[in-house]
């Protein structure tokens, strides 16, 4: 019997987002390809690292709380269908100066939507969470319903539940090129032609090449580190450390989690944004070393903030994050093709959303709209011309 070449959707790239797109799509019952250039889950793009944090009081914009909240929702429902752990509440620190982005925006939103939350002054910091070395500036705002996903977990959770569902997953078969015809789409890969009604790209730092859009990204490498404490691991466990997110006096933002239940795993800690120096990349030109020198800066700001995490090192990766001007999402319709629904970048701050994100994607391929308000991420918000599409 000859290959199925034909579908209802083709959703191109099966990381957080397109791996939540196939499920819904085929949990409404659409016939659908998936394309994936990797074998999922992997580790060459945005989608890894063992955790993501999740939080409800966001700083970002109060626009994104709807869609998290729904996003937790979603989280727990794919964990009763594959009787997985993927979200795991630890509460959360948002920590800074008064006046910081992190605090003030995470009070805005808190606020506005009504969630819980209470504020600390140093001291209150220092008395909960003795880890933590605050200076006298510092403040927080705590949340109780922050905690963590598990993006492994997460990925290959919703691809079995798509391939259950009756959904086709082609994994190491990059794509080439895709073409809007008077049907829909045609999708080009290494080893065969497609066709679809409607298109899904979700391609993380893939999107230059697979968009066909001129827009204003930057692909960041970004580094990942894991320590083993110098006291007792069972002190970083959640009941005595939250995930948190810091905001230092010169602009730095770093983030970390509890240590998770692996002994020689380490405790997870990066940079976030501001304070250093990005190194923009693409996927083929990303350095995947990590260099004494980033061990080292992670060290200082350790032995700073959060001294008994200052161990040996454990383990290291990199990431990539695509990040718009605005450091918003682009979520939508493709301005040139209205057969083709874009969700890329995330700016490094997506995969928390991906369950409700593949919800409304799985929404725009089907019926050209959703009740989720898109306004934030619209890719019209940018002057973005077509451009033609590199091979991946």
């Amino acid at each position: 019997m000859a290959a199925k070449t034909n579908f209802d959707v083709i959703v191109i790239g099966l990381g957080g987002m397109g791996s939540a797109t196939a499920y819904w799509l085929a949990q409404r019952g659409q016939q659908v390809l998936g394309l994936e250039q990797f074998t999922p889950p992997h580790n060459q793009g945005s989608s890894h690292g063992k955790s993501r944090i999740i939080r409800q009081a966001y700083f970002e914009h109060p626009s994104y709380v709807p869609l998290v909240l729904r996003a937790y929702e979603l989280w727990q429902q794919l964990e009763e269908e594959t009787e997985q752990s993927i979200l795991s509440l630890t509460g959360g620190l948002m920590l800074g100066q008064a006046d910081s982005v992190i605090v003030q925006g995470s009070l805005h939103s808190a606020q506005q939507h009504g969630l819980a939350y209470e504020l600390l002054d140093t001291a209150n910091i220092r008395k909960r969470f003795p880890l933590l070395s605050p200076d006298p500036e510092t403040v927080a705002l705590y949340e109780p319903n922050a905690g963590l996903i598990r993006p492994e977990i997460a990925i290959s959770a919703y691809l079995q539940r798509a391939a259950q569902l009756g959904a086709t997953l082609h994994y190491q078969e990059p794509v080439l090129d895709w073409q809007a015809t008077d049907q829909g789409v045609r999708v080009i890969t290494a080893s065969a032609q497609y066709e679809a009604a409607k298109l899904v790209i979700a391609p993380g730092a893939w999107a230059t090449q697979m968009l066909k859009l001129d827009l204003p990204l930057v692909v960041e490498r970004q580094v990942l580190f894991w320590f083993e404490p110098i006291s007792d691991l069972e002190q970083f466990n959640a009941e005595h450390l939250p995930i948190y997110v810091w905001e230092t006096q010169d602009g730095t933002q770093f983030y970390g989690f509890p240590a998770d239940n692996n002994p020689s795993a380490g405790v997870k800690v990066a940079f976030f944004r501001g304070g250093q120096i990005q190194q923009s990349c693409t996927p083929e030109t990303i350095d995947r070393t990590v260099h004494k020198s980033e061990i080292e800066r992670m060290r200082r700001c350790l032995q700073q903030y959060i001294p008994t995490l200052n161990g040996q090192l454990v383990d290291a990766t990199t990431c990539m994050y695509t990040t718009t001007p605005d450091e918003h999402f682009v979520i939508g319709l493709h301005p040139h093709f209205p057969h083709v629904v874009i969700a890329s970048p995330c700016s490094g701050h997506g995969f928390k959303f991906a369950s409700v994100i593949g919800e409304i994607l799985a929404d725009l391929a089907i019926k050209a709209g959703t009740h989720y308000s898109l306004e934030l991420f619209q890719p019209s918000r940018f002057e973005c011309s077509a451009t033609p599409v590199s091979h991946q």
